[in-house]
């Protein structure tokens, strides 16, 4: 339940999901069961109910009468579907160093508060071809634990002009194939290739996901209607802190 919170909350907030899942057992020495394919195929597939709960009319809307910017979203897809497709395995086993992480976290920040500098006019609609692969290919840098989808995509956005909640919401709509097939890979790989799923753990982790991923989706865009990122950078450089204290301390 715990890490289903974390995760529906720093998915879509620009902290980094990923570093947070790997931090918490960390910290904690947790391990078993919140290692399982079938709990990371809850997290995912919470995840992805919260997106489609929060934007099923962005996306019908999309399909019947916004088909260029449709296209746009799919086309953006595909950098990070790449990378996710030959470097996830890659990522989970390699790129786990809690000090990447508090690196990461570091420069992602960084880059946050430049883009917060830049000057932007664009709405959803405004946003181009050249615009969408400059985000898209961003979210692929998300691989990396501590960057953030949510928080590289913004950005990106931002330097390109576009609005900081109009990016937010391009943000959330571009990650949504990317969850969706990262949750149906994993589906298959935990429920048909390997068998004996722990139900009771899957429900937990897709409930807690959900529920917590509706509340900071909403949170975020009410949030950057009136605030910049810079809340969430300072928090980012505070956890950077704490793992190098921390990774001092185990030493």
């Amino acid at each position: 339940m715990v890490l289903g919170i974390v995760q529906g909350i720093t998915e879509f907030l620009p902290v980094s999901s990923t570093a947070h899942l790997i931090l918490m057992p960390w910290f904690f020495n947790w391990s078993g069961e919140v290692d399982t394919l079938t709990f990371d195929v809850a997290l995912h597939g919470g995840t992805l109910l919260s997106l489609l709960f929060c934007f099923w009319k962005d996306w019908i809307e999309l399909i019947a009468k916004k088909q260029r910017l449709f296209g746009l979203i799919v086309l953006a897809s595909i950098p990070a579907g790449l990378a996710g497709f030959f470097l996830n395995d890659f990522a989970e086993h390699t790129l786990r160093s809690p000090l990447l992480i508090s690196l990461m976290l570091i420069v992602v920040g960084v880059v946050m508060l430049m883009a917060e500098k830049a000057k932007t006019h664009k709405g959803l609609d405004a946003i181009r071809l050249n615009d969408a692969i400059a985000i898209g290919i961003a979210q692929a840098l998300a691989i990396l634990p501590g960057v953030s989808r949510s928080g590289i995509t913004i950005s990106t956005g931002l330097f390109r002009g576009v609005g900081r909640e109009a990016s937010a919401r391009f943000s959330f709509l571009l990650s949504t194939p990317i969850i969706a097939g990262a949750t149906v890979l994993h589906f298959k790989k935990a429920f048909f290739d390997h068998g004996n799923p722990d139900f009771q753990l899957f429900a937990a982790g897709l409930l807690s996901s959900f529920i917590t991923g509706i509340i900071a989706i909403k949170f975020l865009l009410a949030f950057l209607k009136k605030h910049p990122l810079n809340l969430f950078v300072y928090y980012r450089f505070a956890l950077a802190v704490v793992i190098i204290a921390g990774i001092w301390l185990r030493r």
